[in-house]
């Protein structure tokens, strides 16, 4: 079986991208310093979208980049999929 994986960014991420299509219970690794690290996924997970490698707790910081893209509308768990069903908005216009 050909391994999955997904892309850690920036080490502070909390979130991954998917590099495939990763289906419910599937494993996956990602490639975090010099080690490689296996998660399982709690959905259906699209390729280009965001999976949580972290707990990130309602009102919590969604990380990619770096930066924060988002918070959490409800508790997230390690290999959820992270997209519009739990992320608010935190833009701001100045």
């Amino acid at each position: 079986m050909k391994k999955k994986y997904a892309k850690l960014i920036v080490p502070n991420d909390n979130v991954v991208t998917s590099v495939a299509d990763i289906d419910e219970n599937d494993v996956f690794n990602v490639i975090i310093g010099d080690r490689e690290k296996t998660f399982a996924s709690n959905h259906n997970v699209p390729f280009g979208h965001k999976i949580a490698i972290q707990e990130i707790k309602k009102g919590g910081e969604i990380v990619k980049y770096g930066h924060v893209i988002g918070i959490a509308s409800i508790d997230i768990k390690v290999g959820d999929w992270v997209h519009i069903h739990n992320v608010m908005d935190n833009y701001e216009v100045r």
